[in-house]
């Protein structure tokens, strides 16, 4: 049985990242030979970003508030807390230190630790309406993932967890990413968006029987003398 490899590219801050995260293992049930590996993309990896894309740090939690009202009409499971985010004083967080966190999770227990941290941390901000930016907030949120949490402490300050996403960013640029979610099947082929469950299994359905096809043999048109002993309903039959 061929494995379909979903890279699946996504920010912890990502609105739409939050449903496609939820439909991502729904998926993974109905099919269930995917292998998803999970890859950092920061929508703002410092507060310039979002100076830059808003004009202020300060403003920048109004204008995302919409992008909420959007993400939540798409999430399955109506999970945005718009109105208690509205009411906290913080500014939005940035990329950076829940990406880490979760890549640390990853170095503890490989990707489906990561996909439980990640979760939490997402659960964290859009629900919750907590500062993920915030280290002592993500250590407060780890502690509720099943994982060694001195051992996700070690990587989370060493820097092997930042390395680890600063790689994956690398792999964004090689990949040309520029919107996230995203997923790349085989290192081929490319899905923008939180799309409909339904549609994403009919496609990495497709993908995975393309896989499986490439693995059968093509015979080649028999030529003079091509006798065999063929396996044929439980029997050899020889010419």
């Amino acid at each position: 049985m061929a494995t379909l490899n979903v890279e699946f590219f996504h920010d912890v801050i990502c609105s739409f990242c939050y449903p496609m995260s939820y439909r991502m293992r729904e998926i993974s049930k109905a099919v269930p030979e995917l292998n998803i590996i999970h890859r950092s993309f920061a929508l703002a990896q410092s507060s310039d970003d979002l100076v830059m894309m808003f004009g202020s740090h300060e403003g920048a939690k109004k204008e995302i508030m919409n992008h909420w009202e959007h993400a939540n009409e798409n999430d399955t499971l109506h999970r945005f807390n718009i109105e208690g985010m509205k009411q906290e004083s913080f500014l939005f967080p940035t990329s950076l230190v829940p990406l880490t966190a979760a890549k640390a999770a990853y170095l503890v227990g490989g990707d489906d630790l990561y996909w439980d941290a990640f979760d939490a941390l997402q659960k964290g901000l859009f629900t919750d309406t907590r500062d993920v930016s915030n280290v002592e907030v993500v250590k407060d949120i780890i502690k509720t993932v099943n994982l060694d949490f001195d051992l996700w402490l070690k990587y989370f300050e060493s820097g092997e967890a930042l390395n680890a996403v600063e790689a994956d960013f690398e792999r964004v640029k090689t990949y040309g990413i520029r919107s996230v979610p995203s997923l790349v099947v085989e290192g081929k082929y490319l899905i923008n968006g939180a799309l409909d469950e339904n549609y994403l299994i009919e496609v990495l359905k497709k993908k995975l029987a393309e896989k499986e096809q490439e693995h059968h043999l093509e015979l080649v048109e028999e030529g003079p003398g091509g006798n065999a002993c063929n396996f044929e309903n439980g029997k050899w039959n020889c010419d």
